[in-house]
């Protein structure tokens, strides 16, 4: 039997829907749930194995996924929101109800990731979502209390699923990092299209 690791991937990833333009997250709440609203489809969705990330019960590794800033709006029950973590980067907004994380926010406009929004799109009721393409911090599991000697059979499953393991992000996203820091510092010139 193949290792669970979340359920939105074992049995099989979905592909995005052609044209899909955004949709909802609803928190876990049986009454007075926390909704948001996304305007755009999600990019870099992924499968992350830090300790820091939301996971469902019994799930070895989260799905997140990022959407520009000023895609998202939360619709209904603000007041229900607390951030999990004031000192990290990411500031994750979590239901104080439920416990689940409804999108995570980069507020230092100096983060490469600035103006991105990281979302859980496993909470959305509407299907289409872009699919997770890797996996990231994939050694990070073992910090969580998962056992070392099964990170073979770990990586093993990913493969299977059609995603490559990473212990960081994946290297373009790496290289989005790594250019972003070479411009703020003055190394490299903005490239500008015409």
């Amino acid at each position: 039997m193949a290792i669970a690791l979340h359920p939105a991937v074992d049995h099989g990833i979905k592909p995005a829907a052609e044209g899909f333009a955004g949709g909802s997250l609803v928190c876990k709440c049986a009454s007075d749930p926390v909704e948001v609203v996304i305007k755009s489809q999600s990019a870099h969705n992924h499968m992350c194995g830090c300790t820091r990330c939301w996971k469902p019960a019994g799930a070895v590794f989260s799905v997140v996924a990022v959407v520009p800033r000023d895609s998202l709006s939360i619709t209904r029950n603000a007041h229900k929101l607390a951030i999990v973590d004031a000192g990290a980067t990411i500031q994750r907004h979590a239901c104080k109800g439920c416990g689940v994380h409804m999108y995570g926010r980069i507020e230092n406009t100096g983060h490469p990731f600035f103006g991105l929004d990281f979302v859980h799109t496993e909470l959305s009721p509407q299907q289409g979502w872009a699919a997770p393409g890797f996996a990231a911090f994939c050694s990070s599991v073992i910090e969580a209390g998962f056992d070392p000697d099964r990170m073979g059979e770990v990586r093993g499953r990913i493969r299977e699923l059609g995603l490559e393991p990473y212990d960081c992000l994946s290297p373009p996203l790496m290289d989005y990092i790594a250019t972003k820091l070479a411009e703020a510092s003055g190394k490299l010139r903005t490239m500008h299209v015409a």
